[in-house]
């Protein structure tokens, strides 16, 4: 049920995507030309269905104002204006309320609710982590809201241009702020060094203008283009007296801004639901590897899920952390971080019997036969390596081999020192027997759900109690298959839990 639930949710995003209007129905012919932040969206939201689904999480203050959930409430320019001005009371930023901004908002109220959402479900990953790279350089922390705009929060999001990451840097750009980039990784989504790459970035743009509006603006485009613009413009000195000069795309980027960082902040007003953050940022840790290390020993030395090891690195290209003299960085859970540094020895041992990458001495205290650590014992065997080789078929692929063998296609690559997954029929393959085999860690049984009821009053609805309790419209029916929605009675049980 779960998976017909997950198809016919993206079939909706599908269908919302592609039956947009085009941009001069829906949005003034000033504002952004939306192809790179459809990108982003489009990108970002196909993404969080891999993660979210069937997380939802209503807002205190939603609750409040008792809205039903499909309400999609409009104010008048003048609510939408006071509160823009009451932004700008507290900020270096001018929340300019004029047609550009106040279109850009309605648009971002009606068409951008679901992408709202999904932004508000990962801010605490990272805006905790972008407060305090702001405050560091002296910034204001409203540009936290210019990573929702370049990338939705999604630091493996690309544009057509070949920008990536958080803050979207092109290549060039991001060598000169000194953001590596190799086989193995791409420090341009480096949560952390991007992040401090681009507040350097920022931080030059504004002392070269003086005006927040610009600085954003030829971060957009480029202070050559913002340059040029002024110029044309009869070397006017703010955004909005040079906005008719610069791209189409760049006259949209400080109302989308703007947009963005209203939206986010009165989130609750718009009756937005926060989707449910999976992970936030005061629960990770990070070590320092001293040698090099697939992502599989490491999923497999502390019962880590490898799809979360890769989400929460996105800096590496491929499942594998090389070394590095400066040592190549793990992020993750403080439970799991704490467990690894405490079988650090083991699982560089671990790695180099499996992979048989370099001769390394055995650890002390590490019985040959059987790697142990104090948390969970007899996790592997260890046993000598052996080889075999494989002749590429017609017909054959990279994937259904490594399930022939048992393996990954990331180790087949590695023992072939394959760039891709292409093969090529008459190609002989190297295959490792696992020097390390895995053994099942044993999965904790689940507690039975407990029950709980709640009892309807006066003036209740169905949809209210889903918002009370923390639940959908859907998810509330689901645990009461046979209550008629629309006639619930005074006194009668409703299960919540």
């Amino acid at each position: 049920m779960k998976n017909w639930t997950i198809c016919a949710v993206l079939l909706l995003l599908t269908s919302f995507v592609h039956s947009q209007k085009p941009a001069h129905l829906t949005r003034p012919s000033d504002s952004l030309n939306p192809d790179p932040f459809f990108n982003t969206v489009e990108q970002s939201l196909r993404l969080f269905y891999n993660d979210y689904v069937n997380s939802n999480n209503y807002d205190s203050i939603i609750n409040a104002l008792n809205y039903e959930s499909d309400d999609t409430p409009a104010f008048s320019d003048d609510v939408y204006c006071q509160r823009l001005a009451d932004m700008s009371q507290n900020s270096p930023f001018h929340m300019d309320c004029n047609k550009a901004t106040l279109a850009t908002i309605k648009f971002f109220a009606t068409q951008r609710r679901g992408f709202a959402r999904v932004v508000l479900g990962r801010s605490p990953l990272y805006f905790d982590m972008f407060k305090d790279k702001l405050a560091e350089y002296g910034l204001p922390i409203e540009l936290r809201f210019l990573s929702v705009i370049e990338s939705g929060l999604r630091p493996q999001v690309k544009s057509k241009a070949g920008a990536l990451g958080l803050w979207q840097f092109m290549y060039k750009t991001g060598l000169y702020f000194g953001l590596e980039e190799s086989s193995y990784i791409d420090e341009r989504m480096d949560p952390d060094k991007a992040t401090d790459a681009a507040c350097r970035y920022l931080k030059q743009l504004y002392g070269i203008y003086g005006d927040w509006n610009l600085a954003l603006a030829a971060y957009n485009a480029g202070p050559g283009t913002v340059n040029h613009a002024i110029k044309r413009s009869g070397n006017k000195t703010t955004y909005w007296e040079v906005r008719p000069y610069l791209p189409t795309e760049t006259q949209g980027y400080v109302p989308n801004f703007i947009a963005a960082a209203y939206l986010l902040t009165y989130h609750a007003e718009h009756n937005i639901i926060p989707m449910e953050a999976k992970i936030h940022n005061a629960q990770l840790d990070t070590m320092c590897l001293k040698q090099g290390a697939h992502m599989s020993t490491i999923a497999n030395m502390a019962a880590w899920d490898l799809a979360e090891i890769k989400e929460l690195n996105p800096v590496y290209k491929t499942a594998f952390i090389p070394k590095s003299v400066k040592g190549r960085c793990l992020t993750g859970p403080f439970e799991k971080i704490n467990l690894l540094v405490s079988i650090e020895d083991s699982l560089y041992f671990v790695e180099n019997q499996w992979y048989n990458t370099v001769n390394t001495p055995i650890p002390v205290l590490i019985d040959t036969s059987k790697i142990i650590d104090t948390t969970r014992t007899n996790l592997v065997d260890t046993v000598n390596v052996n080889y075999q080789y494989y002749k590429v078929k017609a017909g054959d692929n990279i994937k259904n081999i490594a399930l022939k063998y048992g393996v990954t296609v990331e180790q087949l690559m590695e023992w072939n020192g394959l760039k891709t997954a292409n093969i090529y029929v008459g190609q002989r393959l190297t295959i490792k027997e696992a020097a390390i085999k895995p053994k099942p860690v044993p999965v904790p049984v689940k507690p039975q759900p407990v029950k709980k009821y709640y009892v309807v009053k006066t003036g209740d609805t169905f949809s209210r109690i889903a918002q009370r309790n923390n639940l959908t419209l859907g998810q509330l029916q689901k645990l009461n298959p046979g209550v008629k929605v629309n006639s619930i009675v005074i006194g009668q049980r409703i299960r919540i839990k």
